[in-house]
């Protein structure tokens, strides 16, 4: 049997943050489904099918990681995509907290449901979606916050 596991999220954009954390799940996962979340209360910078597209050039030599679009509760993904276990990126305590009264709240909806937490490294803890885009708002170098694939296709969009 295939272990697989989802790592859902706006990635808005895609950071070297992110990228570790799937690097991480395939280290114990057979399969890796990133979905993009579609969350109409956001406000992105990029379409959900842009950072479809960016993800999809990342990996697009890694048969083991899956892109789809999602909208949707969690916990109907992860029954949709038969898995229950759930990925998420930790940084700090902030993130953690939120990150676990989500859980608690989407445990009530699916019992089966196993969230793992993977820490962020040291050198990716200021790493954020935010950030880069406030990088890309005041002009300022945001290239290392990026994988080379997600820049470039930043930076050839225009």
């Amino acid at each position: 049997m295939v272990k697989k596991c989802i790592f859902a999220g706006t990635f808005d954009p895609f950071t070297v943050g992110h990228a570790d954390t799937v690097e991480k799940s395939l280290a114990v996962f057979d399969e890796v489904v990133i979905a993009v979340a579609q969350n109409r209360s956001k406000q992105c910078k990029f379409t959900a099918e842009e950072r479809f597209s960016m993800l999809e050039a990342l990996y697009a030599q890694e048969p083991r990681v899956k892109i789809r679009l999602w909208e949707g509760a969690i916990v109907d993904l992860l029954k949709e995509e038969n898995t229950r276990f759930y990925v998420r990126g930790i940084r700090n305590g902030v993130d953690f907290d939120y990150e676990t009264a989500d859980f608690y709240a989407s445990r009530k909806l699916d019992g089966e449901m196993i969230e793992l937490y993977f820490p962020a490294e040291q050198d990716k803890l200021h790493v954020s979606s935010t950030l880069v885009k406030n990088c890309m708002a005041f002009g300022k170098p945001y290239r290392e916050y990026l994988p080379k694939a997600i820049y470039d296709y930043i930076d050839h969009r225009g």
